[in-house]
């Protein structure tokens, strides 16, 4: 019986990945669901209606597409992509957008240039037993205000934890 080159490499190639693949495994992760973004939005929502505030409310996943989006009546329309930003920056940074900004303050003006950064308060990560799972993002009012509606997103997301 006599091999070839190619099937003795191929040979060889299946006897050092045997071992690798037995120790390979699909991750299971906790996503975020369109319910459970419709509850996230309904808190940020009953925030700003409270405080009579006109926002947009945009919930994004783990890769910040957008899932949910809500836009009060009233708010200008800018604040539409805004909040998606801020959302988008909270999940691919893995911080609340507050933190960029406060970068930027305190002069790293390189932050300005990363892509996809917006460095304005009011998106942050929505994260279940230390899994990060999408980013709410809110802009209308003041930069604080926004970060006051999203964070009422952010605290109803703990119903959603497992103990």
């Amino acid at each position: 019986m006599s091999f070839n080159r190619s099937s003795l490499g191929i040979a060889t190639l299946t006897l050092f990945a045997l071992p690798l693949a037995g120790a390979a495994e699909l991750a299971t992760k906790t996503a975020l669901t369109l319910d459970v973004a419709k509850v996230l939005s309904a808190a940020a929502e009953a925030e700003a209606q409270k405080n009579g505030w006109a926002v947009v409310i945009s919930i994004v996943d783990d890769g910040g597409r957008l899932v949910h989006l809500v836009r009060r009546d009233g708010t200008q329309i800018g604040s539409i992509d805004v909040a998606q930003d801020k959302a988008m920056t909270a999940i691919s940074f893995k911080r609340p957008s507050k933190a960029l900004e406060d970068a930027v303050a305190g002069g790293r003006n390189a932050v300005l240039g990363l892509r996809g950064v917006t460095p304005i308060e009011g998106g942050i990560p929505l994260v279940v037993n230390g899994q990060m799972i999408g980013a709410v993002g809110v802009s209308g009012v003041t930069s604080a205000q926004d970060a006051q509606v999203a964070q009422a997103a952010v605290a109803a997301l703990a119903q959603f934890a497992k103990k």
